[in-house]
């Protein structure tokens, strides 16, 4: 007699969910770390996303009661018999996993589209510090560069960024003390001319849903009102005439003393000869895609002496004919450490690449907190993005 087939529910949910997630969460980390090393060593970033797991639990349970015959002392007449129960208990694990390619148009587009100015406004109004949000995703403020030349393949020319994280650092210093806020406010402008008479309610409703709201002027004539949200950076009275204050003034060439600054997005002449001579006052900033944002933290990286020796990245020097190190950029901010031999036992994620480990160290917070950060960003970026190549789909084993 036996009994099977017995389908396992809620045990296998809980022992596989969380097994399943933390091999999600390690393989999507070990992706963007391997992409980062890739795009410090000019190669192709790739990307696979995990569209899909379907699995299936099954428990199989089986008894049986054997008959067994003997005999005593070798006498035929003294035999005797009996049932031998047999018990057995076998479970399966059968998932499916699909896997699609991030490669087609509108990820492409996503990947080189800078972030919008409403994105770096969000960014600035959460718990996360200005200097590694300006840092991570400005090119330059006010047209000075946060080592432009570094957002892209590694170049020959040493890169220019002194001057920006000096502001940047007077910067933070404000936002620590609370003295700066980011936010927004209304602003209003009255289009050129009068409105013809005769508005309808159809008339109304369209330049509401514009932004636009009709009002009388002081000769009670109709005009039109553009009505928008202005992002600003506001600055405590107690701040205007600090340090910091004047160290942010001089370096992006503000108009010091002022209670309140825009924020805009390539609004100022390049060349800042032809800007006013007591200061802007805006903070005019050009953004950085997610594709620049990894190019620049790949700077990062320890590049190994054998690979700079065989030519396997780009060698950049000093006017002096020195080497330079391009981690200087990324100080205290993203910091990739490499080794040869095996995978280092401190290592949060590692990825092998040219026989060598490149890992982020647990113990390395501001690069563990940026990590994080860019991990959330590019899911951002990713979301919904399932490509237009073939779904790779994987049926594994039972085990």
């Amino acid at each position: 007699m036996s009994t099977a087939g017995c389908v396992t529910g809620p045990r296998s949910l809980e022992t596989d969910r969380l097994t399943y997630n933390e091999a999600i969460k390690s393989t999507t980390e070990a992706q963007l770390l391997l992409n980062i090393v890739r795009l410090r060593y000019n190669d192709t970033p790739s990307s696979l996303a995990v569209s899909a797991i379907a699995t299936q639990f099954e428990i199989q349970k089986s008894f049986s009661l054997t008959p067994f015959f003997g005999v005593n002392g070798g006498d035929p007449a003294q035999h005797f018999s009996a049932l031998l129960p047999q018990a057995q208990i076998s479970t399966t694990d059968r998932p499916t996993i699909t896997l699609t390619p991030l490669d087609d148009q509108e990820f492409t587009r996503k990947l080189f589209t800078p972030m919008t100015l409403d994105g770096v406004l969000y960014l600035t109004k959460t718990t996360w510090p200005i200097s590694t949000v300006f840092r991570l995703w400005l090119e330059n403020l006010n047209w000075v560069s946060n080592a432009q030349n570094g957002s892209g393949p590694t170049l020959k020319s040493v890169p220019d960024y002194a001057e920006f994280l000096r502001g940047i650092d007077a910067l933070q210093a404000l936002q620590d003390r609370g003295h700066i806020v980011f936010g927004t406010e209304e602003r209003e402008e009255a289009q050129q001319g009068t409105v013809a008479a005769g508005l309808t309610a159809h008339d109304l409703l369209d330049a509401a849903k514009e932004g636009y709201e009709f009002r009388p002027d002081h000769n009670s004539a109709l005009v039109l009102v553009k009505k928008s949200r202005q992002p600003v950076m506001k600055v405590h009275p107690e701040a205007l005439a600090s340090a910091e204050m004047r160290e942010l003034a001089q370096v992006f060439g503000l108009r010091p003393g002022l209670p309140k600054y825009d924020l805009k997005i390539e609004n100022l002449d390049p060349f800042k000869i032809n800007h006013p001579p007591d200061g802007v006052d805006v903070m005019d900033l050009e953004t950085r895609s997610l594709l620049q944002v990894l190019y620049f933290v790949s700077k990062g990286l320890d590049v190994p002496v054998e690979h700079v020796g065989r030519g396997f990245v780009q060698a950049t020097t000093d006017e002096t004919g020195q080497p330079f190190d391009w981690r200087k950029i990324t100080s205290n901010l993203f910091h990739v450490y490499s080794v040869i031999g095996d995978r280092p036992p401190t290592a949060h994620v590692a990825v092998k690449y040219l026989d060598y480990w490149f890992y982020i160290d647990k113990a390395d917070q501001d690069t563990m907190a940026t990590f994080s950060l860019l991990m959330q960003l590019a899911r951002l970026e990713t979301n919904g993005k399932t490509g237009l190549g073939p779904a790779l789909t994987l049926p594994l084993g039972g085990r």
